[in-house]
């Protein structure tokens, strides 16, 4: 596994689901620029409950960055060339409105 930063935007919709023993859990994914234009697609599973709520709470288009572990694979369509995918399991999320968030507060401080 690689311990990596993600940045991209969401796709689809956040989906809250309860594994076997259990505990709740959140997938999403996120579509990742790559230098080429082309985009990677990224599977985020997240069991942290301050990072999955953040993933819930966000729409698809909105920007995000993802710090967690990184798992590269290979998919192969039924009829097509093999293309690359990645799985993370999401530790932190970073949004545009927690950086606002951290900004307003420092600036409350002072």
């Amino acid at each position: 596994m690689i311990d990596a930063l993600i940045g991209g935007t969401l796709h689809g919709t956040a989906e809250q689901k309860t594994g076997q023993a259990g505990k709740p859990f959140v997938v999403r994914k996120v579509r990742t620029p790559m230098q080429s234009g082309e985009a990677l697609f990224v599977n985020v599973i997240c069991f942290d409950k301050a990072a999955g709520a953040a993933l819930l709470a966000l729409h698809a288009g909105e920007p995000v960055h993802i710090a967690g572990t990184l798992t590269p694979k290979v998919w192969t369509p039924p009829q097509g060339e093999p293309r690359p995918v990645l799985d993370m399991q999401a530790h932190a999320v970073l949004t545009t409105y927690a950086v606002q968030r951290q900004r307003k507060s420092a600036a409350d401080a002072l």
